[in-house]
C-alpha cells in the first residue's frame, strides 16, 4: 500500500489501483455525512479534483493520485457516507481507477514514512 501527503491511500489490484482516504484523514474529518464520487468512466489526470467529502467539522476534496480513468466506484459511499468513519482502509474506499502509468504509484510513501509523516 502507499500513502499520498493529501492522507490517501493506494492498493494495487492486479493493474487496477483502489483509493480511499486514511483512518487518520477519516478522523481529522469528523463524522462523514455526504460524499460525491466521480462518474465511471470519466479520465483524470494526477491532482485533478475528483471527490468531495462533506463532515459535520468540514468540507474536502480529494485528488485523484495518478492519470488514468475511473473504472469503480464505491455506491455504497453514496447512501452510508459514515462507513468511511466505520473502515476507512477496508470497504469504504472510494474508486478504483486504471492508470496510464503503474510507475507513478511509485512517487508515493511507503506505510513507515506516512506513519512518521503523522506523527
Amino acid at each position: 500500500m502507499k500513502f499520498t501527503e493529501e492522507h490517501e491511500w493506494l492498493r494495487v489490484e492486479g493493474d487496477l489501483v483502489v483509493v480511499g482516504i486514511t483512518e487518520h484523514a477519516s478522523s481529522q474529518l469528523g463524522d462523514i455525512v455526504f460524499i460525491e464520487l466521480p462518474d465511471e468512466g470519466t479520465t483524470v489526470s494526477k491532482d485533478d479534483e475528483i471527490v468531495v467529502i462533506e463532515s459535520v467539522k468540514a468540507a474536502s476534496d480529494i485528488l485523484s493520485p495518478l492519470d488514468g480513468q475511473i473504472v469503480e466506484i464505491n455506491e455504497m459511499l453514496v447512501d452510508e457516507p459514515s462507513k468511511v468513519n466505520e473502515d476507512p482502509v477496508g470497504d469504504a474506499w472510494f474508486f478504483k481507477m486504471k492508470p496510464d502509468n503503474m510507475d507513478q504509484i511509485d512517487e508515493y510513501m511507503d506505510e513507515a514514512a506516512y506513519s512518521k509523516l503523522i506523527s
